[in-house]
């Protein structure tokens, strides 16, 4: 899939804040809206959708002005090839799914259908579910209807605004496989909002993280969580980094998995649908990873990962300090107390050990299987 080139420059005043973003985005893939609520991330989206007409700047998708205010330019919402999926999604309860779905095919344009009705059945695994209708579905059966709903319009920019949001952790896994797989099944790029730092980093191929209506961070992941100041964003307890690994196999005496981090053996409790060659990702919290200058033996961690540190962050209003360190070629943070950082004498350049819990892999959301 060839990138998407979206340009947004948007200024909108608010009683408590105000939107002012001017950014060029190269869009392939997710690309998740990060923040807190009332960060300006729906409002965003509402722009690009075309429902905010308030608006000042411009808003142009590969060469297709949307919005211009300089020039009165606004193609209103039912123009633009963008689909939009909301937290509740929004079906007709006196259709079946297979007659929502119909639906939205129906009102496509006829000549424009790279996207088929069965295509999208089997890729988001409706068929079992057509001729049932909206209320007999559970939440992450209904999102995954409207997910399907919305491609079928064939849009050329799919707009996610926290489709996860009303969905226990156990729904939200079952959906996030369907989510990620749009963009490379279809074609479409997305842009993800979420305030939960679990669904970034699994689903994400770039963030952009809003604060008070502006863009404060702006990356590739997993490279901007290894950022020292991602905590300002995340909370310290979420803070963490974002590694890719592959799978190497399953010892299955133990139920656990075996994977390889940069030649670095690691293993995480077992996901049985993995196999050997798989790709991928994991979130591992600050709060997880110790450090330790000579390699332990007699403990219960079994993931003992020789490191580099790279950067040393402290704290001087609490006890604590941030240390980010190189694992091969990719980054671990650990959170640490300042007296600890201090004995160990770490510095950047130093060779440690960073040792991380396999119990402390969430294995319901944060494990991605990447081609």
């Amino acid at each position: 899939m060839s990138p998407s080139r979206l340009e947004l420059s948007a200024q909108l005043a608010f009683s408590d804040f105000t939107v002012n973003i001017d950014e060029v985005v190269s869009l392939s893939g997710i690309t998740a809206l990060f923040g807190a609520s009332g960060s300006g991330k729906s409002t965003l989206l509402r722009i690009l959708a075309g429902l905010e007409r308030r608006a000042k700047g411009r808003v142009v998708f590969n060469d297709m002005v949307w919005a211009d205010s300089g020039s009165g330019t606004f193609v209103p919402a039912h123009r633009r090839p963008v689909g939009l999926v909301f937290q509740d999604g929004r079906l007709f309860p006196h259709l079946t799914v297979d007659g929502n779905l119909n639906y939205a095919l129906s009102r496509s344009p006829k000549d424009q259908r790279p996207i088929g009705f069965e295509q999208v059945v089997e890729a988001l695994d409706l068929s079992t579910l057509l001729e049932r209708k909206p209320a007999g579905l559970s939440g992450g059966e209904r999102q995954r209807v409207a997910l399907g709903r919305t491609v079928l319009t064939q849009p050329g920019l799919l707009l996610l605004d926290e489709p996860l949001s009303a969905l226990d952790v156990r729904r939200k896994g079952e959906l996030l496989p369907f989510i990620e797989k749009v963009p490379d099944v279809f074609g479409i790029p997305a842009i993800f909002v979420s305030h939960a730092v679990d669904e970034v980093a699994r689903l994400a191929d770039q963030a952009i993280i809003l604060v008070d209506g502006q863009v404060a961070l702006r990356g590739e992941l997993p490279d901007i969580f290894q950022q020292l100041d991602m905590h300002g964003f995340t909370g310290n307890f979420e803070a963490g980094a974002v590694v890719e690994a592959k799978v190497t196999g399953h010892n299955t005496q133990y139920q656990l998995t075996n994977l390889d981090l940069g030649g670095r053996a690691l293993q995480m409790p077992m996901v049985s649908s993995l196999k050997s060659g798989d790709q991928v990702r994991l979130r591992i919290r600050a709060r997880d990873v110790s450090l330790a200058l000579k390699k332990p033996s007699g403990v219960s961690i079994r993931n003992c990962l020789p490191a580099v540190v790279e950067e040393v962050r402290s704290e001087p209003d609490t006890a604590f300090a941030e240390v980010l360190v190189r694992v091969g070629e990719q980054g671990l943070r650990a959170r640490i107390t300042r007296q600890s950082g201090d004995e160990l004498k770490l510095a950047p350049g130093l060779e440690v050990y960073a040792l991380v819990k396999s119990v402390s892999f969430d294995r319901r959301v944060l494990i991605s299987a990447r081609a």
